[in-house]
């Protein structure tokens, strides 16, 4: 009886040994802070987002590595004993030729609308989940993307998440970001579908297709806490939530694409050789509009 208890005594203490609270902050080159930084243990699903100011806290399993990744800079994994102070490089972009075209705008064209819609919401952490628009002929008449629009609930008043534009890589999986800066909307309070006008940013849409993905920004900006009463032990806790949530379709699909981990992960059909057998996924509620 004695041996169990040390036993169970010393698996508990490694257990709490092997848990750590990590705090840091996100800096660049210059040493000014780095907000909105992706932040994940790497290959697991546990993460965080840096704040305004480039500080973070995320608690992980140690030794674990870190991924930090944000638009405009390199990626880097670092050692979770490393990551007080985190130093990123810029990303030097490779600027396409800018081709100033006459807009007409007098075709509208929404496309991502799904039949029977079902909206249901996940709290998905800063994870980035992405929805993949094909190409169309007919896109040709109608080329240019004006709105990206996005179904949210929120019990807080402004709640603010990251938009990212994607181009399609060689193997098919959400490639390179299109813009060169940060897409932050904000949402309003209760359950709205909101449309956001991108025309400057001078979007077409590409014939290999573009995925939408959102993710959400665990920040002190978007949190609510509230003092919950367990039924059973009649404890009270506060709980944490963070908004907006996004809504999702619960719709059929060939493949569905996840960044967590510090990578992309795809989810497709099993059997690969009955082109009829697709999966059944939740996808965000996330549409386009395009114009001529």
């Amino acid at each position: 009886m004695q041996e169990k208890r040390v036993l169970w005594m010393t698996v508990m203490m490694i257990s709490i040994s092997i848990t750590a609270q990590v705090k840091g902050i996100v800096v660049d080159e210059n040493n000014k802070p780095i907000s909105y930084v992706n932040i994940w243990a790497e290959n697991e699903n546990i993460g965080t987002t840096s704040e305004e100011n480039g500080s973070f806290l995320i608690n992980v399993n140690d030794p674990k590595n870190l991924v930090f990744s944000a638009l405009g800079y390199e990626k880097k994994t670092v050692k979770a004993a490393e990551a007080e102070k985190v130093i990123l490089k810029e990303t030097t972009f490779k600027l396409d030729e800018v081709v100033i075209a006459k807009r007409f705008e007098t075709r509208k064209l929404e496309i991502g609308n799904v039949k029977n819609e079902t909206y249901q919401a996940f709290d998905n952490g800063p994870r980035i989940d992405a929805k993949f628009f094909p190409y169309n002929p007919k896109h040709k008449k109608t080329k240019y993307i004006k709105q990206v629009t996005i179904f949210t609930d929120s019990e807080i008043e402004s709640a603010t998440i990251k938009i990212h534009f994607y181009s399609v890589d060689s193997n098919g999986f959400p490639g390179d970001e299109l813009l060169t800066k940060d897409f932050l909307v904000s949402v309003k309070k209760g359950v709205k579908k909101t449309y956001f006008d991108i025309t400057d940013l001078n979007l077409r849409m590409p014939k290999t297709g573009i995925f939408i993905g959102y993710e959400k920004l665990i920040i002190e900006k978007n949190k609510l806490e509230k003092t919950i009463t367990d039924l059973n032990t009649n404890q009270t806790k506060i709980q944490k939530t963070y908004y907006p949530f996004v809504l999702y379709n619960y719709v059929q699909r060939e493949f569905i694409y996840t960044f967590f981990g510090g990578k992309w992960h795809k989810q497709t059909k099993e059997n690969v050789n009955n082109p009829s057998e697709k999966l059944m996924v939740y996808e965000p509620s996330i549409n386009l509009v395009l114009t001529n």
